[in-house]
């Protein structure tokens, strides 16, 4: 099975947005620098993560994207269905008409693959990923990172104009 860009970076921006949004909405502009995922992406993403319930916008000055429920009530298998990226290991999809029109011989073996690589994303929720030490620490450097590549960009402006 391999997981496509759109489940990965689905995944990616909803564990961004748990772990900074805990104290304010956070902008899609602050997701796709920290995690360099083109903004218009995420803005398509988020239009499908929002129609799932999974996140809600606020406006005004200060607004963002907010998770719409706890980061443990959200699990990742979730997330992945949310944007319509099926977890299938399946050469026809599930539908069982990879060869000529019926299962395959090995149908069955990737089928139960798909089964148990869902079920092990529904046992993930963000919240457990929030609580691993990697996480915190790779989410502050990213933060760290996101703040320098602003400032440069602040301080060329300035001399541009």
């Amino acid at each position: 099975m391999r997981l496509t860009t759109k489940g990965r970076y689905a995944v990616t921006a909803m564990l961004d947005l748990a772990y900074h949004s805990q104290k304010h909405p956070v902008t899609l502009t602050d997701i796709a620098t920290r995690q360099t995922i083109s903004l218009s992406y995420l803005e398509q993403l988020f239009a499908r993560l929002r129609k799932a319930g999974m996140v809600k916008g606020v406006r005004g000055p200060g607004g963002g994207y907010t998770l719409s429920r706890g980061a443990r009530e959200i699990n990742i298998a979730d997330i992945i269905e949310a944007v319509d990226e099926p977890v299938d290991s399946t050469k026809c999809g599930g539908k069982s008409n990879c060869h000529n029109d019926q299962p395959c011989i090995t149908h069955d073996l990737w089928m139960g693959l798909s089964e148990q690589i869902r079920a092990y994303l529904k046992q993930i929720t963000l919240g457990q990923l929030l609580e691993r030490e990697l996480v915190s620490e790779v989410a502050k450097r990213q933060a760290k990172q996101s703040e320098q590549v602003i400032d440069i960009q602040t301080l060329q402006e300035r001399k541009s104009a």
